[in-house]
């Protein structure tokens, strides 16, 4: 028996109507039957065609303010029936229930209703009840029948139509929506549990639903496979270059991470997730040249970011050195022009900043859930410990290096002066080590540390970084305390006239 499935009843209700003119009139030409509810039957009548309303197939006006429209046995049985099923046939034709060969249906915005920060009351409205009944019905009779569950689906039913010129569906086409359908049903249950389950004290379950697969190249070495789920486009718009790499998106999520701490211009360069120069200016050129000055050597082949346009000046600079891609809000055509010179250079405007505020880590044989690092310390966070007080331009230069430090994988240090990160030690077994490592580093790009300031991303169990520092010339120190002997610590920077202030978090990146 062949595949082919002829359409001749279609039920359609659905929110979001742009795009369905088109599939309208193709069903139309093939003398499709229409059958629809309240607003959307207005719109299929007003292009000209015919259409049953629910009501009358049913026998039942819609009731309960709309909630209870298509829930019924005639709408029902006439998608879940099966037309190679003696049974089904004859109990449809006693009661006669006319088969519905395709359902284009979506769901009300319950994602978005929550989003927009409105009551409970509302929120609950949007629980979507005949739509996702709808759904997984027509989903579950693929074998006889087509499901559109979103406008996503629009296009590849309209190429289903146009294909033979007909309204008929494969196999292949109905398993193809129905794999569909079910990720739309799964992801909008997920959102309802996730918000149910946030008005817990505390969460019980992981549901996650995310749309977008996208095969990478591999992952992060060539024998390994990679895949991202995720709207990359809701947040970038790739201006020039290359396919994107799994490496790619894990560095330009550390970028877009680090640089949301940042209001004043600011330009970063990022090597591996971690940040090997980083400067705040006055305009995007100079803070380019001075985040190039912090690691010249790493920055060959990174990923560039800046909160400001990049004009054509910082433009000519900037493509003086290989790098993988850079993301900024906004470019100059004349920048563009510069920087679209190498072919295969990743060029990215961020259209909006990250809004998430969860973070997952596969762990096991399960997954690791924390709510993001979204702390970022003002100057009333900073508690002296010292006899020694700390300036303005110390407490600028420490909040600086603070968000710095935020970023670098753990143990880290971070040093830095006038608004410039002059090294970082990063990922290291000792804080003693991470901080060896910066002050080399910053020694070998020719930085005088003489009235630097030192970060670290949690406390120091005893008073030999500090001492370590300051012979370096470190004079100020920003750190979170909470060590048995901060005492310690302290007591060498009130014996040689270092300045010392606390804020009682800790920034731990593993």
């Amino acid at each position: 028996m062949s595949d082919i499935k002829e359409i001749k009843t279609a039920l359609v209700s659905v929110f979001h109507k742009d795009g369905l003119d088109e599939i309208l009139s193709l069903l139309a030409k093939s003398g499709v039957k229409f059958i629809s509810t309240g607003g959307t039957r207005d719109f299929i009548k007003s292009l000209g065609y015919e259409c049953d309303a629910v009501e009358d197939l049913t026998g039942y006006p819609s009731i309960l303010g709309g909630r209870v429209k298509t829930l019924h046995p005639k709408v029902f049985g006439g998608i879940l029936n099966r037309r190679d099923n003696a049974g089904d046939q004859e109990q449809t034709r006693e009661y006669e229930i006319p088969s519905i060969d395709l359902v284009i249906v979506d769901l009300y915005p319950f994602s978005q209703t929550v989003a927009s920060g409105a009551s409970q009351p509302d929120i609950i409205e949007k629980i979507d009840i005949g739509g996702i009944s709808l759904i997984r019905a027509a989903a579950k009779n693929y074998d006889d029948v087509v499901i559109v569950a979103s406008k996503a689906q629009y296009e590849p039913l309209r190429r289903m139509l146009v294909r033979e010129g007909k309204a008929q569906s494969t196999l292949a086409d109905r398993l193809f929506f129905a794999k569909e359908a079910f990720g739309v049903s799964s992801e909008y249950d997920s959102a309802i549990f996730s918000y149910f389950d946030s008005l817990a004290e505390h969460p019980t379950a992981l549901r996650v639903a995310i749309d977008g697969e996208k095969t990478m190249r591999y992952g992060e070495n060539p024998h390994q496979k990679g895949y991202f789920f995720g709207n990359f486009n809701h947040l970038f718009e790739q201006i020039h270059g290359k396919e994107i790499s799994y490496n790619n998106l894990l560095d330009i999520d550390a970028a877009t991470s680090l640089m949301s701490e940042f209001t004043d211009p600011t330009f970063a360069i990022l090597k591996h997730n971690n940040a090997c120069g980083v400067a705040s200016r006055d305009t995007i050129l100079d803070a380019w040249k001075d985040a190039l000055a912090g690691d010249p050597v790493s920055a060959f082949g990174g990923v560039l970011i800046a909160n400001r346009e990049i004009d054509g000046e910082a433009a000519e600079e900037i493509n003086k050195i290989f790098f993988e891609v850079i993301i900024a809000p906004s470019y100059t055509p004349d920048a563009l022009g510069t920087l679209e010179q190498k072919k295969n250079r990743i060029i990215l405007k961020q259209k909006q900043p990250l809004e998430t505020t969860r973070q997952f880590r596969s762990i096991l044989n399960g997954a690791l859930v924390q709510e993001r690092d979204l702390k970022i310390e003002t100057p009333e966070d900073l508690r002296q410990v010292t006899v020694k007080a700390v300036d303005p331009a110390q407490v600028a230069d420490l909040l600086f290096a603070n968000k710095l430090v935020k970023h670098c994988k753990s143990n880290a240090i971070v040093l830095a002066k006038n608004r410039q990160l002059c090294a970082a030690g990063v990922g290291q077994t000792s804080r003693v080590d991470a901080l060896r490592q910066a002050i080399d580093k910053a020694h070998t790009f020719g930085f005088n540390l003489n009235g630097a300031v030192m970060a670290s991303d949690a406390f120091f169990p005893f008073a030999d970084c500090v001492e370590i520092a300051h012979n370096a010339g470190v004079d100020a120190v920003i750190q979170p305390g909470g060590s048995i002997r901060d005492n310690d610590s302290i007591k060498y920077c009130d014996e040689n006239g270092v300045a010392m202030v606390m804020t009682g978090f800790r920034h731990f990146k593993h």
